[in-house]
């Protein structure tokens, strides 16, 4: 085995993190390491302007530091758009935790972590994603206040993944509006990939309005019991992108809509849970927008969950949770008119509306 070191002077020149493509102005990316725990983390605060950096916790078994790195600063970039957009007075951050969440998570583990959530004093508050799960939030909760998402006995707001499906629902109707000049789902041929605990919640969405729903995922276990449970049709083919279908909605990890899959898809709408679905924004925004095909940015659609959290900061209940996500309907429609009139992406209407909010934070801060 061989390791490279490097001179201070060498190390600037690699710039290790101001010169990750995926770097875009964050304010303050913090390492976190335990060594009796194991624990290896990355924290990300992208913007705070708007309010303290809200966005889950990742634990993945990545290939590398860098691709945590990547990940970690792709993901709290992305919350600081969603909440934007959202209206919400939060700004965007996200953690990740490097490891098999199967195999390698643990109490200490995890609350070793929540320590270094307490170090920030509230810059960064947590909540699940993928990997995480409501009982972990309960035990961050022992160690610091900055954590959403706890259960419902103990005065959270529970699971987000419900309501996030429910968001991803109502904008995968809306740009089936804008598409086809209906919402009606009825007879629609929808793929959905990833079926964790959004994925499954809006296949039910999708099969009660008469969708139909075909069905993927990296786990046959979990394909096998869902299709039985919804009476959905499971992918058998070796490349999911050239199916026939209506509607592609990407609900696992994110760059599955690429050079590769672009020249291959058969739908004619994109709307999933996946975050930053986009692998390169401006290229890929832009390849569909030629292709025709109405991309309706994750960003947006998925913000289902971060709305239902916020209402343990902001104090209100569920029906206000789902009153807030239902409206992802109407600012679907908004970004996608907005994207027809000034010929851009939906990807940049819907960034351009949140950098505006954004923008009139800052001069009324100053």
């Amino acid at each position: 085995m061989t390791t490279n070191t490097y001179t201070p002077e060498e190390l600037k020149k690699i710039d290790p993190v101001f010169g990750q493509i995926s770097f875009d102005h964050h304010e303050q990316i913090v390492f976190c390491h335990d060594k009796d725990t194991g624990l290896k983390a990355i924290i990300g605060i992208h913007n705070t302007v708007l309010g303290p950096a809200l966005g889950g916790t990742r634990m993945w078994n990545y290939t590398s530091e860098w691709e945590a790195l990547n990940d970690v600063l792709r993901l709290s970039r992305g919350m600081t758009y969603k909440s934007a957009i959202s209206g919400l007075d939060l700004g965007g951050g996200k953690a990740v935790i490097i490891g098999d969440s199967k195999k390698d998570k643990n109490p200490e583990l995890i609350k070793a972590f929540a320590k270094y959530v307490d170090s920030l004093s509230g810059r960064y508050i947590t909540a699940e994603d993928v990997g995480t799960t409501t009982p972990d939030m309960d035990l961050i909760h022992t160690i610091t206040p900055h954590v959403t998402g706890i259960s419902e006995s103990l005065g959270g707001s529970g699971n987000p993944s419900p309501v996030t499906a429910y968001g991803v629902y109502m904008g995968l109707k809306a740009a089936t509006k804008f598409k086809f000049g209906s919402d009606d789902l009825n007879g629609k041929k929808v793929l959905v990939q990833g079926i964790g605990n959004v994925g499954e919640t809006l296949v039910k969405h999708l099969v009660n309005a008469g969708a139909l729903v075909t069905i993927t995922d990296i786990s046959q276990e979990r394909v096998e019991e869902v299709a039985k449970k919804y009476n959905t049709e499971i992918y058998m083919g070796n490349d999911l992108y050239t199916l026939d279908v209506d509607i592609y909605a990407p609900c696992a990890l994110g760059a599955t809509v690429n050079n590769d899959s672009i020249s291959k898809l058969k739908a004619q709408v994109i709307a999933g849970a996946a975050n930053n679905q986009l692998e390169v924004e401006a290229v890929h925004g832009k390849m569909l927008q030629e292709k025709g095909i109405v991309y309706a940015p994750d960003f947006l659609i998925n913000a289902g969950g971060i709305i239902n959290v916020f209402g343990e900061i902001a104090k209100y209940g569920s029906d206000e949770a789902i009153r807030r996500t239902e409206n992802i309907y109407n600012t679907t429609l908004d970004i996608l008119n907005l994207a027809k009139d000034q010929n851009i992406t939906p990807n940049q209407a819907a960034m351009k509306m949140a950098e505006q909010r954004i923008e009139k934070k800052k001069q009324e801060n100053k």
